[in-house]
């Protein structure tokens, strides 16, 4: 493979590719042949067999690289490129598998990395051209770290809004990212670029962040599974401007692949103070646990929000397999008030924080939208951003007191499917920030309780729909099983 589409291109995505079928190329095999199957495989997949000798890491990694050579430039997904880091990368864990002796958990696995998170040896940019990329990288972000000692291929970094401020994925630097479903729409942001690679089978694993839906936007906006965990089962460094906020979460397609992920992501970090302790059990021993007999509430709306009357029936259809499968599912909204000028008030003063130290001509350089919300968030007064806290803890509370009934809350992930790539908001939106649209997935970053993402049917225009299973604070394990029961009730490796 050529080396010529390594490193970065400022002005990636601007034009409007032409549509293709509906549906991820990955999932309408466009590839073809031995390569197509390759990169269909989940993680789980792979290892097994790279224990059995019937699959090789070589040969996987190239077919990934492959696609992204061959769909990166549509989708622009991936803002960096590092093929002949990662061909040496899976030779090694070739080895390593021959001799019996594979490195940590993941060795050999295609994984792609949100250019939110440091890695060694790698710019990473956040989406911002206000980041100078000749400076010295020496160092892993937790997240990358604990991928790389478990033997992880890294093939790339992907696209991310700039400092990951907003639900789409668009950036000055990195132009616009696309969904493979349909070009002409976003894969959702923050990590709009990770979703679109994992949907369009351009590596089975990536990172994400999520301070307010970021991974569980555009997982529901490109059919793959992701989960926000509780925060602090990640630990996370350096310590995001958005506070605790930020939660660091995996982006796959299956959930089995998703809990290999925090096995391995959850390990302690000492550059993390606030990071909880590593759970007892690892997440992928929960996954067979039966929803039978657990409680259920299943809110439609939260209560207020808008939902596009064909999200609304493609959820309503996908929880009554809660029901089929034993448990006791209740229509009943939770306790949650509209926090929406709450979280903007923490989201814009952190986005203040995070450019403080730019000059007026580097303040030039960034996304417009960002611009008019870090001048917002510098309005705000100490006693602002504490009231903000303070609905936090109420919400918190709340939560907890709703949770000693139900075990889960089912809700839509997105209160729409996927819209127009570029703007920030919907055409005909009165609205201008993100959040207007995003109702569902903020309130449980307030909260820090688990949430997650699983694909649950499409749209008649045949567009992914997401339905968000939230658990208690610390019930990740729980989350996951619940995911686990529904994909194996409805498979959606090929919706």
């Amino acid at each position: 493979m050529s080396t010529g589409f390594e490193g970065l291109d400022r002005s990636a995505g601007e034009s409007v590719p032409e549509q293709g079928t509906p549906g991820p190329s990955a999932a309408r095999g466009e590839a073809g042949g031995a390569t197509a199957e390759l990169t269909a495989l989940s993680a789980t997949e792979l290892l097994a067999g790279y224990e059995k000798r019937s699959l090789s890491p070589v040969e996987v990694t190239d077919a990934v690289l492959d696609r992204i050579e061959r769909e990166n430039p549509a989708l622009n997904a991936f803002c960096l490129v590092k093929p002949d880091e990662a061909r040496a990368a899976a030779r090694a864990s070739e080895e390593r598998w021959q001799r019996g002796e594979p490195q940590g958990r993941l060795d050999g696995v295609p994984t792609a990395i949100k250019d939110i998170h440091l890695t060694r040896g790698w710019p990473t940019l956040r989406g911002s051209m206000t980041v100078d990329p000749h400076q010295e990288w020496p160092e892993d972000s937790p997240v990358v770290a604990r991928l790389r000692e478990n033997g992880a291929v890294f093939v790339g970094k992907t696209t991310t809004p700039e400092l990951a401020w907003k639900g789409t994925t668009d950036s000055p630097l990195s132009g616009i990212t696309r969904n493979p479903w349909d070009l002409s729409t976003t894969p959702g942001g923050s990590s709009g670029g990770s979703a679109a690679a994992v949907a369009s089978g351009m590596g089975p694993l990536a990172t994400g962040t999520d301070g307010g839906g970021s991974v569980r936007i555009p997982a529901s906006f490109t059919g793959v599974f992701a989960i926000k965990p509780t925060y602090g089962v990640v630990p996370h460094y350096p310590a995001s401007a958005f506070g605790t906020l930020a939660h660091t979460g995996p982006i796959t397609r299956t959930v089995a692949d998703a809990a290999l992920m925090l096995d391995v992501t959850s390990a302690p970090d000492a550059r993390d103070w606030s990071a909880l302790a590593p759970p007892a059990t690892p997440f992928s021993a929960g996954l067979g646990r039966s929803v039978r007999g657990l409680r259920i509430a299943y809110s439609p709306a939260l209560g207020h929000l808008t939902v596009d009357p064909e999200v609304a029936r493609v959820v309503a259809d996908a929880v009554t397999t809660f029901a089929e499968l034993g448990a006791r599912v209740e229509q009943v909204d939770p306790p949650l008030e509209d926090c929406r000028h709450d979280f903007q008030v923490l989201w814009y003063a952190g986005a203040a924080k995070a450019t403080e130290r730019l000059g007026e001509r580097e303040r030039e350089l960034l996304d417009p939208g960002l611009r008019e919300i870090i001048a917002e968030g510098l309005t705000y007064s100490a006693q602002d951003y504490l009231t903000a806290v303070d609905t936090r803890m109420r919400m918190g509370r709340d939560m907890g007191l709703f949770h000693a009934d139900y075990d889960l809350l089912l809700t839509p992930t997105m209160p729409i499917p996927a819209f127009e790539a570029g703007p920030e908001v919907p055409s005909g939106s009165t609205e201008r920030r993100w959040t207007s649209w995003a109702g569902f997935s903020y309130p449980f970053n307030m909260t820090q309780q688990p949430a997650a993402s699983v694909p649950c049917g499409l749209t008649r225009d045949g567009l992914p729909v997401g339905l968000q299973v939230v658990g208690p604070r610390h019930a990740d394990a729980l989350v996951l099983a619940a995911c686990r029961a529904f994909e194996e009730a409805r498979p959606w490796a090929h919706l």
